[in-house]
């Protein structure tokens, strides 16, 4: 049974995540800000303030560490405040997580990642793969969807919903390498994800949407799927 550590396990993505790794048995510790109401064998919460979280990673240890972790614009409110939680405590729970001893890494970046990027959230997102790489995991796993489909609750804002209701439109146009820009369904990065925390061979990986689609193929078939 495999022992993960999780930080975003509440967020559209995280959820979906942590219900595949609790039906394939994996033994759960979720670092969270707020409960998240779940009940399971194998679950288990860590309530605390983000700025704790690097000392419960070290203190917890374990075979994987993930992150899920993202805001948005509109609910960070300034620049600060998105580098705070998009980079900041995304690369400290790693490094803490790093130094308890855990070899394999994986992450929710974004396709267009670029440390170089005149965009903010591209320039962000490539900032936090960089300080990733150079943690010096064993393996490190970068998955760089698109546009996330999925139901994120009552908060989700006017521009997303109607990006995600052109996007079966736009994702006929987005063939070969245009492809990595098109929508995906958030259920598919979930299952990309939890196929992966079972990989073991060292290296640095980038995965865009092809990826993650065959990645997904390959996990567990479940009662629920």
């Amino acid at each position: 049974m495999a022992r993960i550590l999780v930080i975003g396990a509440t967020g559209l993505v995280g959820r979906l995540l942590a219900d595949g790794l609790l039906a394939d048995g994996a033994e759960i510790h979720a670092l969270l800000r707020r409960s998240a109401g779940r009940s399971a064998p194998g679950w288990h919460e860590h309530v605390a303030p983000p700025a704790d979280w690097p000392e419960l990673a070290r203190t917890l240890g374990g075979d994987v560490a993930i992150s899920t972790l993202g805001t948005t614009w509109r609910a960070a409110g300034s620049e600060p405040a998105f580098r705070a939680v998009d980079l900041d405590a995304v690369v400290a729970f790693a490094a803490a997580a790093k130094a308890a001893g855990v070899q394999h890494m994986i992450t929710v970046s974004s396709v267009g990642a670029d440390a170089g990027s005149r965009a903010f959230y591209l320039r962000v997102k490539g900032e936090m793969e960089a300080a990733l790489r150079a943690l010096g995991f064993a393996r490190l796993d970068i998955n760089r969807p698109g546009l996330l489909r999925g139901d994120r609750g009552p908060e989700r804002r006017l521009k997303e919903r109607a990006a995600i209701f052109v996007s079966p439109l736009v994702n006929l146009l987005l063939r070969g390498r245009l492809d990595r820009y098109a929508a995906i369904d958030a259920a598919l990065v979930a299952n990309a994800i939890a196929a992966l925390a079972m990989q073991d061979e060292p290296g640095a990986f980038v995965h865009h949407n092809r990826d993650l689609r065959r990645l997904a193929a390959l996990a567990p078939a479940r009662a629920d799927a």
